[in-house]
């Protein structure tokens, strides 16, 4: 009897044991994550064998939102840019279908270039053959390029153009006979084959404004100036011709002239110590005054000289100055082409916009020489009011357009272009545009007209068909 209770409070302690630990279990599984659900493969991407598709990292999609958006801009504004080109081309294609007789030139254009501040040519003539070239080529339009590769060149050569038309009509001193039968070469022939110049308007076309600046002071000096060509100023010829000419370490004249003397002094039996040495030290004065000059001939053979021949008239003369006779009516007409150029590592921003934004400077620029390339009409260079900086009221003042053409263009040059300029150097970029009235009313510039622009319009739309040759209509 004594062992029934003994054994029933082992099992209920041995119960109580048990509970205990299915409801430490109980609760340790309860506390613990649940389960991940097994990964299920879409069917259809393991029949093809293709791998599980997922979400890139956040890193990942700050990368290529990034580079895609960028990417888009470039390839969006590639695309517009075509499409404005190929507008303009559409819009003067129909000049190159007129027909044109065999003993006439055809019309040709007179584009002027230069090398912007602080860079090469180079960068000028990508933009010639980028947003110009392909509407003269679409217009089977033929064209003459006069460049610049420094200040100043652009503004000699246009006066030299003009001066050369003038000696062809006969102002100025006349010219030999050989010689003008080597300049007029070209001309000459034409004449003799019967072959006549273009009767109707030219034109020009001016790209950027540093060139805008050298072509009109080229046209003042041109048709202000005289009809002879300035020469270069001729060095003064040195007094010791032949002493320059001497080399060192060859036998000259007067060498021989001083060995003979020594001789002669040697062999006299009146000679005297005394003499020996002033002859000695007349002779080392002499060799150190030779070898003196010879140097500062050099200096004055290294000095740097100037690139051109110097302006034959200056913008102070203008009033002065009588103009040529043979001066046209109309000057030009003349169409300036913007030419926005910015360099600097600061300016990387605005460059970067621009470089996404060409589209707007494509159709800029091809309704501009779509205007010269039709010639439909054109106007005279106006007054335009520029606002007054130092004007306490604001008020403007009113200036000839010429002036004000392209000036924005000269906030993005470089500050070493402003420095001033050494002896032999020009300064046209940095000068004021001075205007003489008289030539100033003469000028005129090409604009499109109304039903152009909305021609051009219809064209971009697409709801004009342009004909191309070997198309049916």
């Amino acid at each position: 009897m004594s062992d029934k209770p003994s054994t029933s409070a082992a099992e209920t302690a041995a119960g109580a044991t048990s509970t205990a630990n299915v409801s430490n279990a109980t609760g340790t599984l309860s506390s613990a994550a649940p389960p991940k659900r097994p990964v299920v493969d879409n069917p259809a991407f393991r029949a093809m064998g293709l791998p599980r598709l997922r979400l890139p990292s956040r890193n990942w999609l700050i990368f290529l939102s990034i580079t895609g958006s960028f990417a888009g801009a470039v390839l969006y504004d590639k695309w517009q840019t075509r499409r404005v080109k190929q507008k303009w081309a559409d819009v003067v294609s129909h000049i190159a279908d007129e027909r044109l007789s065999t003993k006439n030139m055809p019309r040709k254009l007179t584009v002027y270039l230069s090398a912007p501040p602080g860079d090469g040519l180079r960068s000028a003539r990508e933009h010639f053959h980028e947003y110009v070239k392909p509407v003269l080529v679409a217009a089977a339009m033929d064209w003459d390029v006069v460049e610049g590769r420094k200040e100043g060149d652009v503004r000699h050569k246009t006066a030299e153009r003009i001066r050369r038309k003038r000696k062809r009509a006969g102002e100025g001193e006349p010219m030999p006979e050989e010689e003008a039968a080597k300049q007029y070469a070209v001309e000459m022939m034409r004449e003799h084959n019967g072959t006549s110049e273009y009767d109707g308007l030219a034109g020009d076309l001016v790209i950027g404004r540093n060139t805008w600046k050298e072509y009109v002071r080229g046209l003042h000096e041109g048709w202000l100036g005289p009809a002879d060509a300035p020469q270069q100023p001729v060095p003064e010829p040195s007094s010791n011709l032949e002493q320059s000419k001497h080399v060192a370490g060859q036998p000259s004249l007067g060498d021989s002239v001083e060995g003979a003397a020594n001789v002669v002094a040697a062999d006299t039996p009146d000679a005297s110590p005394a003499a020996d040495d002033s002859a000695s030290s007349s002779n080392q004065e002499d060799t150190t005054q030779a070898d003196e000059k010879p140097q500062e001939e050099k200096k004055e053979e290294e000095k740097p000289k100037a690139r051109n021949p110097p302006a034959s008239i200056t913008p102070s003369e203008y009033h002065s100055a009588s103009l040529s006779s043979h001066t046209p009516e109309m000057v030009g007409p003349s169409t300036p082409i913007p030419f926005p150029h910015i360099l600097g590592f600061l300016n990387t921003p605005v460059r970067t916009y621009r470089f996404l934004t060409r589209r707007r400077q494509a159709d800029d620029i091809g309704r501009q020489v779509a205007a010269a390339v039709m010639a439909s009409t054109y106007r005279p260079y106006e007054t335009v009011t520029v606002s007054d900086e130092d004007s306490a009221s604001g008020s403007g003042t009113n200036v000839p357009e010429q002036t004000q053409i392209l000036v924005h263009e000269e906030a993005n040059w470089q500050k070493a272009v402003r420095a001033p300029r050494k002896e032999h150097e020009e300064s046209v970029w940095i000068e004021d545009v001075v205007l003489d009235e008289r030539l100033a009313s003469r000028m005129r510039k090409f604009e499109l007209t109304s039903e152009d622009e909305a021609r051009a319009k219809r064209v971009g739309d697409g709801t004009e068909k342009v004909t191309k040759p070997g198309e049916n209509s």
